[in-house]
């Protein structure tokens, strides 16, 4: 196994950084578990405005097209394409991309960057709109997410894609609890084109009765850090309530399918303050030393999960978003192979 119980505490030691950022300006009570879901998604709206757009004085080296896509129950829902301005004769890469929100919050501007950065590697981005509890709550959200992925996969080369350049999925939070679901249903269907690459950012895998026995040691987060910033007790309370899943089904949770063999290579990031931290190591462990799947992770003691949201200037903000696009080209590389 990889870290003792004594390693794994000490990642929730606070990043001095910080620790000074929030001496200087602390963060605001818990969310309420009963706040009502459309009050605080327009609080966090009016919160975030203007944040995704480019300045308009920019050339900017992307294109971006909203379109709508049918799924399963005869809706649809909507994509943001993102793809380079010049796309190459012989197509692109593309990584479908699902956006956090604890399953009822967020939409396609929350990714915004992390898909633009993907066009600037040459990539196409397919940001998912997926609808959100709890006007929709389990298992619409994940059916959403894997039809968005089939979708893709069918309208591949219309796109502009080369699956020999790679094809990527995953996301953040609630969107990396999608990318590790919707890897293992693609494997399962013997879906074509092959995905080469998932990307797992801060992702919820398991819950404690879910926790294999041989981990349970080690599953010391959930309580560690029910009081953290950002994701905590109260906040976990609110999200559970509302998307209503079945724990125990492979929708709701990764580590429910039998088989974890024959996955893409995984790219993770867990943060040491984050009630989710050790459920993402051992999934990764679970992955890497039991089923033979290459994985990267990218680990950031001291900080809660989504750390990058809050304080978009902190200097481990920006070592972040450097990650995030070496952990995109690491996938690639690993597409080629």
């Amino acid at each position: 196994m990889g870290r003792t119980p004594e390693e794994l505490l000490v990642l929730a030691d606070i990043n001095p950084e910080l620790d000074q950022i929030l001496k200087d300006s602390p963060m605001p009570p818990p969310v309420d578990p009963d706040i009502d879901i459309p009050k605080l998604r327009a609080a966090i709206l009016a919160g975030r405005k203007g944040l995704a757009a480019p300045n308009p004085a920019e050339e900017v080296s992307y294109l971006e097209e909203d379109r709508q896509i049918p799924v399963r129950d005869g809706s649809s829902i909507a994509v943001r394409i993102h793809k380079p301005r010049a796309v190459p004769i012989d197509g692109c890469p593309i990584f479908v991309v699902y956006h956090g929100g604890g399953f009822t919050l967020g939409g396609l501007d929350d990714e915004s960057l992390m898909c633009r950065n993907f066009t600037e590697l040459g990539g196409i981005a397919v940001n998912v709109d997926y609808r959100l509890a709890p006007e929709h709550p389990f298992p619409v959200p994940i059916e959403d997410a894997f039809d968005a992925l089939k979708w893709t996969a069918a309208n591949f080369e219309e796109l502009g894609g080369n699956p020999k350049k790679g094809f990527l999925v995953g996301g953040i939070s609630a969107g990396g609890n999608f990318g590790a679901i919707v890897s293992h249903l693609y494997r399962d269907e013997r879906l074509s084109p092959p995905l080469t690459g998932s990307y797992l950012s801060i992702p919820a895998c398991m819950t404690a009765e879910l926790v294999p026995e041989k981990y349970k040691a080690v599953f010391l987060s959930r309580e560690q850090n029910m009081n953290a910033p950002i994701l905590n007790k109260n906040s976990m309370r609110l999200f559970d309530r509302h998307y209503n899943s079945d724990k125990r089904s492979p929708l709701a949770n990764p580590i429910n399918f039998r088989s974890h063999a024959d996955l893409p290579p995984t790219y993770f990031q867990i943060c040491g303050m984050d009630p989710l931290r050790d459920e993402a190591l051992i999934y990764e462990e679970i992955l890497r030393e039991d089923n033979g799947v290459k994985t990267l992770v990218d680990l950031y003691p001291g900080l809660p999960h989504g750390f990058w949201s809050v304080w978009t200037e902190a200097g481990f903000t920006k070592t972040f978003r450097d990650d995030c696009v070496k952990g995109m080209k690491w996938l690639l590389e690993q597409s080629k192979q």
